[in-house]
This record gives structure tokens, sequence and C-alpha cells, in this order.
């Protein structure tokens, strides 16, 4: 089967799950709202406004996760794996198309968000952000996009691997938001390659440690790389 309907086909899986919907939707919620949270309380020394504005992807990569999992780990339940290798034999374009049925959509409303809380927090933030240049904000709101699906696409290759939605959940969010915190401050250190704290240098306006914008971003998407080929070793090597 060609490519191209493979894909239709994945996508309109996801667009009929209300909790995929639900979860992409969540992705702009929860980062402007805690962005917005964070620039009525930005102040003091080593003040960021870049960072300050975009400070809710930290809880919006949550939704993206759940995303990307919810996305995977459908297939996993009731032998629907089963049914789509059967429509697919070709389990690495299936794969393919089910990352692109992934990734695309988690851009697009990436992009939106990153759109959104730039606003949202650079207005909260009123004179504090008269600092940010367009360029940086452009900068920032890009990177949140391409970051916040890097990440729906990493939980999407571990869930393929784990074969478990909720494993892969337990895993990345505690790391996220507890382990990831507490060593995140130490820069110039194997921290500032962590997945996360890698790809969110790019929402600094003057990022610090080893890794800059960009850099920062490819060491992410090293991680989701390697994620998604375990995935897609997984699929093929693995009984449906």
């Amino acid at each position: 089967m060609a490519f191209a309907p493979v894909l239709h086909a994945e996508w309109i899986k996801i667009r009929s799950l209300r909790s995929m919907l639900w979860a992409l939707g969540a992705i702009v919620l929860a980062t402007a709202g805690f962005s917005a949270l964070a620039a009525l309380d930005a102040d003091g020394g080593g003040f960021d406004p870049l960072f300050s504005a975009f400070f809710g992807v930290s809880f919006g990569q949550v939704a993206a996760i759940a995303f990307g999992a919810t996305a995977v780990s459908s297939e996993f339940q009731g032998g629907a794996l089963r049914v789509s290798l059967s429509a697919v034999p070709q389990r690495g374009r299936w794969f393919a198309a089910k990352a692109v049925a992934v990734g695309g959509p988690a851009l697009a409303v990436g992009l939106g968000t990153g759109f959104v809380s730039l606003a949202v927090g650079t207005a909260v933030l009123g004179e504090k952000a008269n600092g940010l240049t367009w360029t940086e904000g452009l900068r920032g709101a890009v990177g949140c996009g391409v970051y916040l699906a890097l990440m729906a696409l990493f939980a999407a290759g571990l869930t393929a691997l784990l074969r478990s939605g909720v494993a892969t959940l337990g895993i990345l969010i505690p790391f996220l938001l507890l382990v990831s915190f507490v060593i995140g401050d130490m820069s110039g250190t194997v921290a500032d390659f962590l997945p996360d704290k890698a790809g969110q240098m790019v929402l600094h306006e003057t990022p610090e440690g080893a890794l800059g914008p960009w850099s920062g971003l490819a060491v992410t998407a090293c991680w989701t790389a390697a994620a998604l080929l375990a995935g897609a070793w997984s699929i093929r090597r693995r009984d449906a």
C-alpha cells in the first residue's frame, strides 16, 4: 500500500479519538496559562523575559507527551495492531505513517501554542518585556512548536518500544516534573543534555551552559530519533 493512504488512515484514527483532541487542546491551555501565571510573578536577579513568556511549556509538554503516548498505545488495545498490520504488512511504512500522523498535528498545535504563549506572556510582562527583540520572540515561538512536537514523538517512540502508554507516562512525567527540575540547575554537566533541558535552551534569551538555542534543540531531536528508531525496531521484530 502507498504511504499516502496509510497516513490518511492513521490521521482518521487520531482525529476520531476525543482524548487526542483534548490532549492537543491542553497543550495550548497549559502552556499559555502557566506562562501567564509565571509572568505575573516574574522579577528578581537573573530575570529572563523570554523564558518567562514560555515558562508554561514545562507543563504543556505533559499534554504533548500524553498525545504521543496515547496515539500509539491505542494500537496495543483489543488487537488493534494486528488489524493495522494486516492492512499494512510493511511495518516500517505503517510506523512511519503513525509518526507523521503524530508529529504533524503536534507541530501545528505547538507552533500555534508558541505564538499564543508569546503574546500572552509579553502582554502580562508589560514593560518587563521591552528588552525582547522580535527575532528572539520569533525564535522562541518557533522553537516552542518544534520542541513540543519532538516531545510528542519522543513519547510515541518510547510507547512503541514499551508497548504501554501507562509505562511511558509513568517514566516521562515524573522525570520531567521532578528529576529534571531537581538537577536542571547543574549547568555544564550531563543535565544540559537531558531531552527537556536541552530543547528548552531555545526558549531562553541568553542560554547558559554547554548548548545554544538550536544545538540544544538538535540534542532533543537526537533523543527523539533514538526513541523512534527503537520503537520501529520493536514494531518490526516483535509479534503484534
